[in-house]
């Protein structure tokens, strides 16, 4: 693995573990224990707990954003680094953990294997994509957010007791083929993170969700 030296060069070094207290990074390492326990509970299919973790990883990686852009005394290493650490997580809670949901649901039938892994190469595709080149000249997303897979399979899955487990398998399966191509598309997006009020909503829609699906695990 190789660096640009002319670009960490330019940057103060910094002890590696001190950026974990910085406020935003916080949220972004709570939103991962939130995915973790959203993966552990998929394998061992208790799915109630597991979209309360999915959704709550979301609630906390757009919480992140907010506090970062509202505080004052973040250096250009801090924001590099939140950045940074900000991809490295979305494609696990966004990538990996639906594919996880996938493929526990079909009762990890390899045959669901081309469609998890088409969702994983499109989400780093995405990733990488907006990494590289941010966003687009009227400020919004080009594809839509990775981050949004997790928010709607999240609601289809309340859907899941009107099936079959074989054939509501087959809706996830294509719901999350459906929104792996979506986010490599060239649709324009809001970036619905940066407002406020979205995330107030998004808040009161964690919220909502959490309750109905903690009614299911009683």
């Amino acid at each position: 693995m190789t660096t640009k030296n002319a670009v960490t060069g330019a940057l103060p070094t910094r002890p590696i573990l001190s950026y974990i207290k910085d406020l935003p990074n916080i949220c972004s390492l709570a939103g991962l224990g939130c995915t973790l326990l959203a993966i552990y509970f998929l394998i061992v299919g208790v799915y109630p707990a597991a979209m309360i973790g999915m959704i709550w990883a979301v609630a906390f990686d757009w919480a992140d954003g907010l506090i970062a852009r509202r505080m004052a005394g973040r250096t250009g290493a801090d924001r590099k680094f939140g950045g940074q650490l900000d991809l490295l997580i979305d494609i696990v809670s966004y990538g990996v953990t639906p594919a996880i949901l996938i493929l526990s649901y079909a009762n990890f039938s390899a045959s669901f294997l081309p469609v998890v892994f088409t969702m994983l190469v499109f989400g780093a595709i995405r990733l990488s994509y907006f990494s590289t080149f941010g966003l687009s000249g009227d400020s919004k997303y080009t594809g839509l957010a990775i981050d949004n897979n997790s928010i709607i399979l999240v609601f289809v899955f309340m859907f899941a007791g009107y099936f079959e487990r074989p054939v509501f398998a087959i809706v996830l399966a294509a719901s999350g083929l459906c929104l792996a191509v979506l986010n490599v598309s060239q649709i324009k997006t809001p970036k619905l993170s940066g407002n406020p009020v979205n995330v107030a909503l998004l808040a009161l829609y964690t919220l909502a969700v959490s309750c109905i699906y903690g009614w299911k695990l009683m």
